[in-house]
């Protein structure tokens, strides 16, 4: 027991009810300089690469013998004799320009790409990865769930999160059968809050699969790749079916990401006593080599073990930057709630908000944490005036935006009768007028009405054995007065025709209009360029509620 007052009062404050650990190399309690990682080495012989990192080619383990194989470029292994520190003072000088990062990465090895991140600090860190994002303009995608599994909720929630500006939006389920329910949910009131969010959900990969082909989704990140052989092995994978699956993704039109994140391999007690960013940089390289499209990573749902160890935190931004530096899309977590401190988990995720990343958080509670399926956001619906006013603090494009209460019910209605059309059409379970009028007011699931769980579920079997698609939900919403919503899923359905939107870091604006590393790349090069807040937008961001203004004086 402290005899100090001033200690009894520190000892009670949130952070102290963190949990923190002494590094431990051998177990992989370590976040950036194990001692046991390899040293950085490559070796060519007729154009295949035949030792990375210390390990020749008949000592590979699949890991090995897949980034040989299909990521790094063998023309381009001279990079290697660039000393680390030079490449990362490239990262930060604004006179080099982004591809030329991009083309020596290409050439270097996972121990080679770390050793350079050891000579980051995490402001250099953020210089770096306001140049290597590779969309100019930030956003962020948002979480959407509930306990009940209550699609209507989920709709509402889903059109107020579109309003305030996500790009993306995921669900999921806490029952598995479910999943075709809040899908279409999700899909319909993703586009009554703002015409082009995709949405996706995240269940068993076979089920996700059936339902991106079936129109009810249009992108997929839960796709798990690890940094040792056991682990993959123990969830019955490897870096070849992995690619197998993307590439079955890719061929119905759907926008796809890999997921990744230090503290993975030490969770699973098989790190082989490397550090957590050596192991997560050999999961990009396979995300690379199996042209996913990019990555969620940023530790995610292991953010508790990364954040315990010392520089934690500064890895879980490294990771996010060698992402970037393999030209991959980054969202880059923050969406998993780790402290107790508020300062802390804010501080947290202020390194990916300062510079911007592709997606600031890949998981943004869109509801109070308590309905958060995801294991609960670093930030929720209870943030929001906090996030839009440190957009306007620090002149900061974080994805959001302000709205009034009025514009929230209304879309939350619309959404919750949108839904409800399309049940009582399609024949699915009932939604009732009090329960629209519930979730057009409700902050979570403690404010809504019960459903029929049964009923519900019986609902989702008969849909996915009818052989219901997304166009029977454009007809739906088209024959019951909601024509202006049937087109925008319609659109939606489009996108998956001309593949635009799996250009890297596509999303879409109101328009359809697909924004990418493509059609707007990232050309920051130092002061005066790349994307700056201004106009429309900042006008946007500045409109907070409770201003005074010049004329309420």
């Amino acid at each position: 027991m402290s005899k100090s007052k001033r200690f009894q009062i520190l000892n009670n404050r949130p952070v102290n009810r963190d949990g923190f650990i002494a590094e431990w190399p051998e177990a992989g309690f370590i976040a950036m300089h194990s001692p046991y990682d390899p040293k950085p080495s490559i070796k060519v012989v007729d154009g295949t690469i035949t030792e990375i990192d210390g390990i020749t080619r008949e000592n590979f383990d699949f890991i090995d013998r897949f980034i040989a194989d299909y990521t790094i470029n063998a023309s381009l292994v001279h990079f290697m004799d660039i000393p680390s520190v030079e490449i990362a003072r490239k990262l930060t000088d604004i006179n080099i320009a982004r591809k030329e990062i991009i083309e020596i990465v290409s050439g270097i090895t996972p121990a080679k790409i770390t050793e350079v991140m050891n000579h980051l600090n995490v402001v250099e860190m953020m210089m770096a990865m306001q140049k290597m994002r590779a969309r100019s303009i930030p956003a962020t995608q948002a979480h959407i769930t509930n306990v009940k599994d209550d699609p209507v909720q989920i709709a509402a929630d889903s059109a107020e999160g579109a309003l305030r500006g996500f790009a993306e939006e995921e669900t999921t389920v806490g029952v598995a059968r479910y999943a075709p329910l809040n899908a279409i949910a999700l899909l319909i009131g993703s586009q009554v809050g703002r015409p082009g969010v995709l949405t996706q959900c995240a269940v068993e990969e076979a089920t996700e699969l059936v339902l991106g082909i079936r129109g009810f989704t249009t992108y997929a990140e839960t796709m798990s790749v690890y940094g040792t052989e056991p682990v993959f092995v123990d969830g019955d994978d490897t870096p070849y079916s992995k690619a197998f699956l993307a590439s079955a993704y890719a061929s119905r039109g759907l926008k796809t990401r890999f997921t990744s994140g230090t503290g993975s391999e030490a969770l699973m007690g098989a790190a082989q006593s490397k550090s957590m960013l050596y192991l997560e940089a050999r999961c990009l390289y396979v995300a690379k080599g199996a042209g996913s499209q990019g990555i969620q990573n940023g530790s995610v749902s292991c953010i508790g073990i990364t954040a315990s160890v010392p520089s934690g935190i500064r890895a879980v931004l490294a990771e996010n930057l060698i992402a970037a530096t393999l030209d991959l899309e980054v969202a880059s977590s923050n969406d998993q709630s780790f402290s107790h401190s508020d300062m802390r988990r804010t501080a947290r995720t202020m390194l990916q908000f300062l510079p911007g990343t592709d997606f600031i958080f890949s998981g943004y509670a869109g509801e109070p944490n308590y309905d958060n399926l995801f294991a609960g956001s670093n930030f929720d619906a209870e943030d929001y005036d906090d996030y839009n006013i440190l957009q306007r603090d620090m002149m900061v494009d974080g994805g959001l935006r302000p709205v009034s209460e009025d514009e929230v019910i209304r879309v939350r209605q619309e959404a919750g009768r949108a839904v409800q059309a399309v049940f009582r059409y399609l024949n699915l379970a009932e939604i009732t007028d009090a329960q629209v009028e519930a979730v057009t007011y409700a902050h979570g699931s403690k404010d809504t009405l019960a459903r029929d769980a049964a009923a519900d579920i019986a609902a989702a079997e008969s849909l996915m054995r009818r052989g219901l698609t997304g166009l029977d939900i454009v007809k739906a919403l088209s024959e019951t007065g909601y024509e202006h919503i049937a087109e925008r899923v319609l659109n939606m359905l489009k996108q998956r025709i001309n593949g635009d939107y799996m250009q890297t870091s596509a999303i879409l604006d109101e328009d359809y209009k697909v924004v990418s590393a493509i059609s707007a790349p990232n050309d920051y090069q130092g002061p005066g360029t790349g994307y700056r807040v201004g106009g429309q937008r900042w006008d946007e961001i500045k409109n907070i509620a409770n201003v005074i203004d010049r004329e309420g004086i």
